[in-house]
């Protein structure tokens, strides 16, 4: 099946926080028909690839599939914490921004679903 590649965000959105040395991104869909696309493509794996140069201690991400979304957990990211870090670019504010330009792919069938201008579908 041939596919689309596109960034997260035109698939979902996130909301973010830290807390001490740790960000928490959540991703959340924005149509129910793209959930099983996210769970299948965002996972610990690629979260932690997208981020490693900033190389968490851990990532975990944490499914909530009534909201059709999901939380993930980067320990160790944020350069020590708000209080410790001179870089403030580098808290969770800005990194569901790094997040949410994870390539995925996308099917034809699901493109019109995707926040944005419309895609071509590949020939």
């Amino acid at each position: 099946m041939n596919t689309v590649t596109v960034p997260l965000y035109r698939a979902a959105h996130g909301r973010t926080g830290d807390k001490g040395n740790r960000s928490n991104i959540s991703v959340i869909a924005w149509h129910p028909a793209l959930w099983p696309l996210l769970l299948e493509q965002v996972t610990e794996a690629a979260v932690a690839a997208q981020f490693a140069h900033r190389q968490p201690a851990r990532v975990t991400r944490h499914v909530l599939p009534r909201l059709q979304a999901m939380n993930f957990v980067l320990d160790e990211v944020l350069d020590g914490g708000v209080n410790d870090a001179l870089n403030l670019d580098s808290h969770g504010k800005a990194l569901s921004f790094l997040l949410l330009e994870l390539p995925i792919q996308v099917p034809p069938a699901l493109l019109p679903l995707l926040a944005g201008p419309p895609l071509e579908p590949p020939h």
